[in-house]
């Protein structure tokens, strides 16, 4: 694939990842949007479907990853990087589902920064913000 068509993906991935975020509030169940918005700390949590968050949490996980995931191989072009990145993200989901459900299912004000900081790693693309630089790095020294 040229040069230029494979950087012209690369700026519509990214696009996809601002549509995502732009339109989370249309696109996703998550009535924690707002809760973080707000002064956290001092309201109750909100009233919430714990099987319908965790579906479009997952959901909005899913699509971040494979744009993410598009992103490393366009710029990358190593099939090998991919599938070490399709473990991490498998793993990063996992490891990350489980204190969420957590505290989904049992809210405590004092775990409200955590479970903040748990959730935006589930809903943000930082996965790709890590791995970025790590592979270009890896590059770089091979």
């Amino acid at each position: 694939m040229p040069r230029l068509t494979r950087y012209i993906f690369v700026v519509v991935l990214i696009f996809v990842l601002i549509a995502i975020r732009s339109f989370e509030d249309y696109l996703f169940y998550d009535p924690y949007l707002k809760f973080f918005e707000n002064d956290y700390l001092y309201i109750d949590n909100p009233r919430r479907e714990v099987v319908k968050l965790v579906f479009f949490t997952s959901l909005r996980f899913l699509l971040n990853t494979l744009a993410s995931l598009g992103i490393l191989y366009l710029i990358f072009n190593d099939k090998v990087m991919i599938k070490f990145s399709v473990l991490l993200y498998a793993i990063a989901y996992v490891l990350l589902l489980v204190p969420f459900l957590y505290f989904v299912i049992n809210p405590k004000q004092e775990d409200y920064y955590l479970f903040f900081n748990v959730r935006r790693f589930l809903i943000q693309p930082i996965g790709l913000i890590l791995l970025l630089p790590a592979f270009y790095y890896y590059k770089l020294n091979r």
